[in-house]
């Protein structure tokens, strides 16, 4: 494996470093960087998962490719970290990265240390993800939500005068992701529905508009469609949808009522 000439330092000299490079003060905005972000290796052991992580790591043929690249050069872009309120290493960007040097049994992965509170970390790590060409569902909508709760908490604290945080945190999102703004409150309304249910978003079996309309649907009512799902062997179509969320807001959605209106004749999907 190529050495990557990255200084192995202790743990005790890991910790003064970090310290070295907290800011005492807030930076002049116009001053010009003079030296390139200093590059750790850490132990993995120390590293923990980013908390709530939205994107899930698969170990499929994209996994497998990078195991050979990691494995015949090593890891080329270190993964970034912050030290969260447990003075723990949590991962922002690299998740891959080190579940593929888990798989090659390596012990240390070069890390650049960011100096992030939670809100600045969860934006860090949901932008180091959205780029991806194919990401799920289920992905884009605790993606979407971690990253607009943390947009709103800093507007927040930034401008106390400004009321309509949401919906400028909307606003900038929308541009930054290139959905439209009812497309990540569609993505948003996902985080509502039972995992079982989300798996089968993600698996293609229930279209996007139908899930959001399901995802006003009450725990239990959930639960109930669920059951009628398999049971009947199918899922419900935009209209089904649209009837059951309807019977809901009145009161009136139990099993009974799931299974006739997912018993009418409808379209293909």
């Amino acid at each position: 494996m190529t050495n990557n000439n990255y200084n192995v330092q202790t743990d005790e000299q890991i910790a003064r470093d970090i310290l070295s490079i907290l800011p005492d003060a807030p930076e002049d905005p116009n001053k010009e960087p003079t030296e390139s972000p200093k590059v750790f290796m850490l132990p993995i052991r120390q590293l923990k998962s980013f908390q709530n992580h939205p994107f899930k790591i698969v170990d499929n043929d994209e996994m497998k490719d990078l195991m050979h690249s990691i494995r015949d050069y090593g890891v080329m872009t270190p993964i970034t970290v912050y030290v969260n309120k447990n003075a723990e290493y949590e991962i922002v960007s690299g998740h891959r990265r080190v579940f593929a040097c888990k798989m090659l049994k390596m012990t240390e992965i070069p890390a650049i240390i960011m100096d992030y509170d939670r809100d600045q970390a969860v934006l860090a790590m949901v932008d180091s993800n959205l780029h991806r060409e194919r990401l799920l569902p289920s992905e884009k909508a605790f993606a979407y939500k971690m990253k607009l709760d943390a947009m709103n908490r800093q507007g927040k604290r930034l401008d106390l005068t400004c009321a309509p945080v949401g919906h400028k945190s909307r606003d900038i999102l929308a541009e930054q992701s290139g959905d439209s703004k009812s497309q990540i409150q569609r993505y948003i309304r996902l985080t509502y529905l039972l995992p079982e249910m989300l798996d089968m978003v993600d698996d293609g079996k229930i279209a996007l508009r139908p899930a959001v309309e399901l995802s006003y649907l009450a725990e239990k009512e959930q639960h109930f469609l669920l059951d009628t799902m398999f049971s009947e062997d199918c899922t419900p179509s935009h209209a089904q949808a649209i009837k059951m969320r309807k019977f809901s807001q009145e009161g009136k959605l139990n099993p009974d009522v799931i299974l006739s209106i997912m018993q009418e004749e409808k379209p293909n999907q």
